[in-house]
């Protein structure tokens, strides 16, 4: 799942005892075997990987047995990808658990006992540099090594730099919008083909979904477990404000700051759109808009993938549209780094095999027939991180071989928001955001100007400022 709040960073503290059974199971720090001789590499960083180079490469995050499709396809994707380059070794690794948890990641880095191509939030990427964790890769990655380079948004990869180098590719990508119910749109009287665009038109269609009865909520959001001050964090950014201003200061305890608060606290207590039962945290609101509950809330398109897949609910029963605002929206997503000290010919097969996989429109990830055929979902709005006519490409070949309606996702297609990042030291923040997201959902008279003032005052704190 793609975002830093379920995984959760708090957990980033780890014993010297994880540390160093990591490093006791880890590879080398070079990634090399020694044993292992290059045929036919080339001292080019820029030319491609030639065929007749012998390398293996170590992968983490190949999908355990447990995901016998996705395993499936990572198998035949070896094979094909094989028939290129048959010197080419790949030793996919399966990771317990999510990939990876916290402690597990900050304790690999440390260790230097990370794969030679491994998994990252683009969040990581910080962390990942502080350990001195990879290499650049800049040189490697051309047209001629990755042909869709040129229609990749820069944005996405402007994530996997830092000081103009770059340091991984991106696998995947999201960015939030609206989330709607569409039956309930349809009970309500509302056009569930045009999702509310602005904070007043998600108010005004709440109170009507509300109006509907039977314990049903218009609108929904989170206030706790570091999810409440993320929305918090999406609403602003939809907004054109910011929590961390340039001057590396708590930036939101200002009149768009207030106007999150007072908005909220007009739909919870004013209209009564919002439900009774809050203090809700990732996983609530999704229960309630697949049991029919709940009209609205802030989401990434993955979420519907959830809400299908472990919940029971129909692909055909959501939308999305643009957050509201439009000004700009909360990113996030993840990639694959290459080890630092990684040879020439390891970063080649690297980039080789990532292209393939997961940045070639029709190979890869991108074989929506196959995912089609193999019960997988196809037609949400991510990854979306191609444009031009790799977009066009890819966009046909999703639309032929649906498995959702993708007209549903067209307000959002439709009007992309450009993507931002999670301030710095995000899940501290979040975590002092919850108190109020939290404080105007549960107290009718908490005064907003309190809260902010107590969480700018925190969030100083945490950021260093005092």
């Amino acid at each position: 799942m793609r975002t830093n709040v379920r995984r959760n960073v708090a957990a980033a503290l780890v014993s010297a005892l994880a540390v160093t059974a990591l490093a006791a199971c880890g590879t080398s720090s070079s990634g090399d075997d020694p044993k292992e001789q290059p045929s036919g590499g080339s001292a080019d960083a820029s030319a491609p990987l030639d065929p007749k180079t012998k390398v293996t490469l170590s992968i983490d995050c190949m999908p355990p047995a447990a995901k016998a499709a996705e395993l499936k396809e990572w198998k035949e994707d070896v094979a094909e990808f094989n028939k290129t380059y048959p010197n080419v070794t790949i030793d996919g690794r399966s990771t317990p658990g999510q990939c990876l948890e916290p402690p597990r990641f900050t304790a690999m880095l440390k260790a230097k006992s990370q794969p030679d191509v491994f998994y990252t939030y683009f969040t990581d990427l910080q962390q990942v540099l502080d350990n001195d964790g990879a290499e650049d890769v800049s040189a490697y990655v051309t047209p001629a090594s990755v042909p869709a380079l040129g229609d990749i948004d820069k944005n996405v990869l402007d994530v996997l730099r830092k000081d103009g180098k770059l340091y991984g590719l991106p696998t995947s990508n999201y960015t939030m919008g609206l989330l709607i119910n569409r039956k309930l749109f349809r009970d309500a009287g509302l056009d569930p083909d045009s999702p509310p665009r602005t904070w007043e038109e998600v108010r005004a269609a709440a109170k009507k979904i509300a109006a509907l009865g039977n314990g049903t909520a218009g609108f929904g959001e989170y206030s706790v477990e570091n999810t409440g001050g993320w929305h918090y964090t999406a609403t602003m950014y939809g907004l054109g404000g910011d929590i961390v201003g340039a001057d590396g200061k708590a930036a939101f305890n200002n009149a768009t700051g207030r106007q999150i608060v007072d908005n909220l606290r007009a739909m919870r207590w004013d209209d009564d759109s919002m439900g009774r039962t809050q203090l809700l945290k990732w996983g609530d609101l999704q229960k309630q808009m697949a049991s029919d509950k709940l009209g609205m809330f802030l989401a990434a398109p993955d979420d519907i993938t959830y809400m299908v897949q472990q919940l029971g609910a129909k692909y055909e029963n959501f939308g999305m549209g643009p957050i509201p605002g439009g000004a700009s929206t909360l990113a996030g997503g993840n990639g694959y780094v290459i080890k630092k000290g990684s040879s020439p010919d390891k970063i080649k097969a690297a980039v080789a095999w990532l292209n393939f996989k997961t940045l070639a429109v029709g190979k890869g990830q991108f074989r929506y027939d196959r995912s089609k055929a193999d019960g997988l979902p196809v037609g949400l709005p991510q990854p979306a991180f191609f444009t031009g006519a790799s977009r066009a490409e890819d966009d046909r070949l999703k639309a032929a071989s649906a498995t959702m309606p993708i007209a549903n996702f067209k307000s959002f297609l439709d009007n992309p928001v450009s993507g931002k990042t999670e301030p710095p030291k995000a899940q501290e923040v979040y975590k002092v955001l919850d108190k109020v997201m939290s404080g105007v959902l549960t107290n009718k008279d908490a005064d907003p100007a309190q809260l902010l003032g107590e969480a700018e005052k925190a969030v100083n704190q945490v950021l260093g400022n005092q």
